[in-house]
């Protein structure tokens, strides 16, 4: 791995042979611990948070775990956002094409030019569900807080400004002699074409605020264990008047104390009594809709599967609902009176016959 500044397997506390599962665990474990809501007014715990956050959104991702892997942080610088390569790599801001250098030797555009607009940091935050809400879906209000541009200098840093004199309000200057004159970001101005005169008083001169929001995330029905939601435009602000970055929520479906769950099918253990398996009859089954009746057929054996046909899981692709399974568990009284252990004799004799 190239050496960057920061290393987000340190970050997070991992090795750089970590599975997934670790990863994960290891970022909700910080997560918890640093969120800005359990720490209000740390500055600290925020910025750790922020960090936190940057290094899941990369290792989380296999391509981008590839990309830093290879390349250290270095491969995402001009990426902000973390989108790497694919975002604004080859071609955009982060890597000069032919044209760009071109331009720049002989006096054109192309790096000179000011700052592009670029799209804000991603938030991932997680969650769990019941195994009722992953069936039905569900509607959860969760408290976010992000960055968002500051609403009294709209994102700009500024209460007052005026026109950078050293490059008359372009955000570059020429450099060189002769022809080969190249353009760069003016360092007065920092390329923006203005010089703050007086700074914001409410964001500081950085254009930038923390909120807190109020979201609706809506679960769809079928939600799984390692799904992640997807809310656009709810992630840290955009830089230059760019998009805000996306909010993703990992769900994590609880474990149920009656049904287990194989990917759309549910299984429950339905107890009957002896006298029930051996001579059947109606029998109570639990399912996620309520109870409902079904005929236990004369010698059953404890263990036996009965499939209850679309009572499973509905799938978050087609639609269509899983199975469930009654799995039959013979279940014994604790203490019998003489009455009852002479007619379980009897039974036994029928186990010989």
């Amino acid at each position: 791995m190239a050496t960057g500044t920061k290393d987000y397997y340190e970050l997070l506390g991992v090795k750089k042979d970590a599975s997934a599962a670790e990863i994960k665990k290891a970022y909700r474990k910080l997560a918890r611990k640093f969120h800005p809501d359990v720490n209000p007014g740390d500055k600290g715990s925020e910025q750790k948070f922020k960090e936190i956050n940057e290094a899941y959104e990369i290792l989380s991702d296999p391509k981008k775990k590839e990309q830093f892997d290879q390349f250290g942080e270095a491969g995402f610088e001009g990426a902000h956002g973390f989108q790497g390569f694919g975002n604004q790599g080859f071609g955009g801001q982060g890597f000069e094409g032919a044209e760009d250098i071109f331009a720049n030797l002989f006096g054109g555009g192309g790096f000179g030019q000011r700052e592009r607009p670029a799209m804000g940091h991603d938030l991932v935050t997680s969650f769990d569900i019941t195994l009722e809400d992953a069936y039905k879906g569900v509607t959860r209000p969760i408290s976010l807080r992000r960055e968002a541009a500051c609403n009294s200098c709209g994102g700009s840093g500024a209460e007052s400004s005026q026109t950078c004199s050293s490059c008359k309000g372009t955000g570059v200057i020429k450099q060189g002699r002769g022809m080969f004159n190249m353009n760069q970001p003016c360092p007065s101005c920092r390329g923006t074409g203005k010089i703050i005169t007086k700074a914001c008083g409410a964001c500081g001169g950085n254009g930038l605020t923390m909120v807190t929001e109020s979201l609706n995330v809506k679960v769809p029905p079928g939600a799984d264990t390692g799904m992640r939601l997807k809310i656009r435009g709810k992630g840290g602000a955009g830089i230059k008047g760019g998009p805000a970055g996306n909010l993703y929520i990992d769900l994590t479906v609880s474990p149920h104390p009656v049904f287990k769950r194989e990917h759309d099918d549910l299984y429950a253990d339905v107890p009957v009594t002896v006298s029930e398996a051996i001579l059947g009859g109606k029998i109570k089954v639990p399912t996620l809709d309520g109870s409902v009746t079904m005929t236990l057929p004369s010698g059953t054996d404890s263990g036996k599967k009965f499939k209850l046909k679309g009572k499973g899981i509905p799938n978050k692709k087609t639609g269509n609902k899983g199975d469930q399974f009654a799995v039959i568990k013979i279940v014994v009284p604790k203490s019998v009176d003489d009455k009852t252990k002479e007619a379980l004799k009897e039974i036994e004799k029928a186990y010989k016959k």
